[in-house]
């Protein structure tokens, strides 16, 4: 069912069909984001909601628990009578492809984690504009078309990373190399300009680089010549953790895991996660970065329930996780 005020407006708009312009047809699309009423998506607590979720890709855990904490969130909701999950498997047309159809179902909310930022800003200005509230999780478009953004600071994240490097594992300075994740993302950017800016002053050299796409599979490949053409490296900085871990499994191939150090990103609370890879020794840190399904199904519930606004930056909280604190932070977000 759509929620009350939204059902009214598609009504009206369907009456008015022949004066395009009285549905928001030119708005639409525009390229530019129109004001959106912060209440007019709103049906109270009476209505019952159908919240569309676009997700980048499945191939990372970190996006499946995204998925899995919003489902989990939702359920304890008992307005959001649907949560319809798509996955673009890493394809930016079928993303598109999957937001439209979310569109043409008229569902009263839509989440999306863009696969990459400028493919996805039309589709997502498209929807904003249109009157349907979007909240978008850990990833940006182009421009402000959106309700809500909710994510960790990737430079902030970053540049945890550097300081750590800095201070801790490099402090004389040293070779490393750096996987990325997808270069049309915007964490892979912010995630470098913010280890950037952590390096600032030292004698870290990053000697080498290359793009993961955020996959284990790729990362471990990516690392095998980069060993190969860097057979002096000391440390990786891997902007997630599947990455390092694939890195690791390529130095351990190659009979220098213990002469590497392994630093990733995300830290999940997952057995096959950043924070027990910290526990086990394969990685020295990995650097926390919330999933955001929880705080995006209460962003929600302010927008569809409540009528109350929500802010248009939702900035989680992160921390370094290294052995002294791993067993700690993973029994603590589990609690949770």
């Amino acid at each position: 069912m759509r929620g009350t005020t939204k059902s009214m407006f598609a009504t009206a708009c369907a009456a008015l069909a022949v004066t395009a312009a009285a549905c928001g047809t030119t708005s639409e699309n525009s390229g530019v984001a129109q004001p959106q009423d912060p209440k007019a998506a709103c049906g109270g607590p009476d209505g019952k909601y159908t919240i569309g979720m676009s997700q980048a890709n499945l191939a990372e855990p970190y996006r499946v628990r995204m998925d899995e904490d919003i489902r989990t969130a939702a359920a304890g909701v008992p307005q959001f009578e649907e949560v319809q999950f798509s996955d673009a498997a890493k394809d930016n047309a079928k993303q598109v492809s999957d937001v439209e159809s979310f569109l043409t179902k008229q569902v009263d909310l839509l989440m999306i984690s863009p696969n990459e930022a400028a493919p996805l800003t039309d589709v997502v200005r498209k929807a904003y504009n249109s009157g349907t509230p979007v909240v978008l999780l850990d990833r940006k478009v182009d421009g402000d078309a959106y309700t809500t953004y909710v994510g960790a600071d990737n430079v902030a994240i970053g540049r945890q990373a550097g300081e750590y490097f800095k201070n801790v594992l490099l402090p004389r300075g040293g070779k490393i190399v750096e996987i990325k994740g997808l270069s049309g993302s915007t964490p892979a950017a912010e995630r470098h300009e913010g280890f950037m800016q952590g390096i600032a002053g030292s004698r870290i050299e990053i000697v080498g680089e290359a793009d993961g796409e955020w996959e284990r599979s790729v990362g471990q490949e990516k690392m095998d010549a980069l060993l190969k053409a860097h057979p002096d490296l000391q440390a990786v900085y891997s902007q997630n953790d599947p990455m390092a871990e694939g890195a690791y499994l390529a130095a351990q191939a190659a009979g220098r895991a213990q002469e590497i150090a392994f630093v990733g990103i995300d830290g999940l609370p997952i057995e096959s996660g950043g924070i027990r890879a910290v526990e086990q020794g394969r990685l020295q840190a990995t650097n926390l970065y919330p999933t955001g399904g929880a705080e995006a199904v209460e962003a929600a519930k302010k927008i569809l329930i409540d009528c109350r606004p929500t802010e248009k930056q939702q900035t989680l909280p992160t921390e370094l996780i290294t052995k002294q604190n791993a067993a700690e932070v993973y029994s603590r977000l589990n609690q949770g």
